[in-house]
């Protein structure tokens, strides 16, 4: 039989894909998770993540939303491949060091 160690942590996989889940699955994937090794993830997530809550002012919606929806789709899909691509046109900002 395996002795699995008993590290509680999610992998760098793990946390770069539920960073982009929601609101609480970044939260989740930054408390709970591979920190330092899925930072890049989290910082995209994150970065979608401010780009959405824009997207609840009224007029403003209609444009930020679906580009939030779609870095988030070519976000997500990166993470799951495990890619350190930045999103188009706002993976360049670094709010997480």
């Amino acid at each position: 039989m395996e002795n699995k160690s008993t590290n509680q942590t999610m992998s760098k996989k793990m946390t770069g894909i539920v960073a982009y889940f929601s609101y609480i699955g970044f939260i989740l994937a930054y408390l709970c998770g591979d920190r330092e090794g899925a930072k890049f993830h989290l910082n995209q997530a994150l970065i979608i993540h401010l780009i959405s809550l824009v997207g609840f002012l009224p007029y403003i919606r209609m444009v930020v939303m679906p580009l939030a929806t779609i870095l988030w789709f070519i976000g997500f899909i990166y993470a799951t491949r495990e890619e350190e691509t930045e999103v188009p046109v706002v993976g360049s900002i670094r709010l997480l060091k």
